[in-house]
């Protein structure tokens, strides 16, 4: 019995490695130049992306509340289809932040890990999601956002980035 089962599966697994994939290409751009605004508190930033190869891509950022204060952030993130209409992202950002002279001005170095889902829901809507860890502090980044060329995007999200807290954002996106 238990030899038939064993060769039931082997029987499964071998003949899975031949199906094919129902997705085998990005459905979104990784190069990009992002410009966003925050409110509650107010913030403002810019965010550079590139592929660098067909599922990893680099990541640039740096914000600011206009306080002698910054978040600059670097590193590597990967993507990958999940199906036709969506893909699975996810970033490892080592971040160098300096707090506002009323948190006491301190300088450090923290590392972030996340990932997240972005959906095609209708031609030119996108859905997106992220999760993930600043040190000991959550990240969660969720919103929509309208494509209306292939080289500009606009969006609205509501995050928290793990530094400022919960924040409303309004970003444009130039896709290159």
């Amino acid at each position: 019995m238990f030899n038939k089962a064993k060769a039931i599966a082997s029987a499964l697994i071998s003949s899975a490695c031949f199906l094919p994939f129902a997705a085998n290409a990005n459905n979104f751009s990784y190069n990009y130049l992002e410009v966003f605004t925050s409110i509650s508190p107010d913030a403002s930033g810019v965010e550079f992306s590139n592929q660098i190869m067909d599922n990893a891509h680099i990541i640039a950022r740096a914000s600011s509340r206009f306080e002698q204060d910054h978040d600059l952030a670097g590193g590597f993130g990967f993507n990958g289809p999940l199906n036709q209409f969506a893909d699975i992202y996810g970033q490892l950002l080592i971040h160098q932040i300096k707090d506002t002279e009323q948190e006491g001005g301190d300088s450090h170095v923290e590392g972030e890990m996340n990932v997240g889902v972005r959906v095609w829901f209708s031609d030119q809507f996108e859905a997106t999601g992220r999760v993930g860890r600043l040190d000991d502090k959550s990240v969660f980044y969720g919103g929509v956002r309208f494509h209306s060329t292939d080289q500009l995007s606009i969006s609205a999200e509501s995050r928290n980035n793990g530094i400022y807290g919960p924040q409303l954002t309004m970003s444009v996106r130039f896709q290159f």
